[in-house]
């Protein structure tokens, strides 16, 4: 299937660009750079210097004689413009930036600060997290690819909310990312020496992923849920750890729970629930894991969830070519099973 990457000069760009390259089913027909138009690949990305491909100008007349499937990976507020032209055209949409996530406009332009998308491709876009809504994602034309941060987040709550354990009105998320959650751009707060040796919060205030969080876990809940959500930058280059905590609504055990999630997560070829020891991030470092711990405190009554993904690949590119594999009807681990890096 001929493929197109809008957006091809970001870590998430490059992430599926290696994707592709060794994806059984999908052939790399365009890469899109409106900023690096005319370059070679190689000068933006020397470890794909073996690619001999060069960054092309957006034009959607050409993408539309080229490609049948678009990855946006695009910054907020472009694929808002762009899928509306390329779902004309006819082309098969996953994009992996915040613009279809949303279902209400009016709240998409209240948390990222710009105009929302037309109402018509918000109602038409599917939420592309595979282990729970793949039967939409199925027949989706438009997949709206999740969130780093909810991805990790929703793994590891939904199966809660699912069996009613907790109160779904006091959830508190930790969550820490390294540094490449941030994008590819010169900033002073992502040099070097700002990040290294350093731990910081950011938008203590509101994060924009927190209606998305919200919006998937109310069709779970069955009810409006309210989230407490603090972010982290951690110095490191690839890796989101979540730390989820609820009060329950009944007494569990540990061993109770674990055994849930494993019900749960059964035919889920990407998800691994720890049953012994905990979650970290280098164990899922390169691949399209995500890795779940859970903790019974039964003196308090709180459970502690902990979810671990690489917010490049479950978090970004690797989700996007799972919602492929399973939109095409390909073995949902088509191009995915790399094993984690280590160390």
């Amino acid at each position: 299937m001929k493929t197109a990457v809008i957006g091809s000069t970001g870590y998430g760009g490059a992430e599926l660009i290696r994707l592709i390259e060794g994806h059984p089913h999908l052939e790399l027909a365009m890469l899109i750079s409106t900023s690096q138009a005319g370059d070679a690949l190689s000068q933006s990305y020397p470890h794909l210097r073996h690619l001999a491909y060069t960054f092309q100008e957006l034009d959607i007349a050409q993408i539309g004689q080229e490609a049948e499937l678009v990855f946006l990976a695009t910054p907020p507020g472009v694929s808002g413009e762009l899928t509306p032209q390329l779902r004309a055209q006819g082309k098969l949409v996953i994009d992996l930036s915040g613009d279809f996530r949303l279902k209400d406009g009016r709240s998409y332009e209240d948390w990222y600060n710009r105009k929302a998308a037309p109402d018509k491709w918000l109602a038409e876009a599917v939420y592309g997290l595979p282990e729970w809504f793949a039967e939409e994602i199925r027949t989706a034309d438009l997949i709206a690819n999740p969130g780093c941060y909810p991805t990790a987040t929703l793994l590891g709550l939904l199966p809660l909310l699912q069996h009613r354990m907790i109160d779904h009105r006091a959830l508190v998320i930790d969550a820490k990312s390294g540094v490449t959650g941030a994008g590819r751009k010169v900033d002073q707060s992502l040099l070097f020496s700002e990040v290294n040796e350093n731990l910081r919060p950011y938008k203590v205030d509101g994060h924009q992923h927190i209606p998305e969080i919200e919006q998937a876990a109310k069709r779970l809940a069955g009810a409006e849920v309210r989230v407490r959500f603090v972010p982290h930058l951690v110095p490191m280059n690839r890796g989101i750890l979540v730390s989820l905590y609820a009060p329950m609504l009944h007494k569990y055990t540990t061993t109770e729970v674990l055994h849930m999630y494993e019900e749960v997560y059964e035919d889920a070829p990407f998800v691994r629930i720890v049953e012994s020891g905990w979650p970290s991030t280098k164990a899922v470092q390169g691949s399209n894991f995500c890795d779940i711990g859970v903790h019974v405190d039964e003196r308090t009554g709180w459970i502690t969830v902990l979810s671990v993904i690489d917010n490049l690949m479950k978090g970004a590119a690797g989700q996007a070519v799972q919602n492929a594999n399973l939109r095409m009807g390909w073995a949902a681990t088509a191009g995915l099973m790399q094993s984690p890096l280590f160390p």
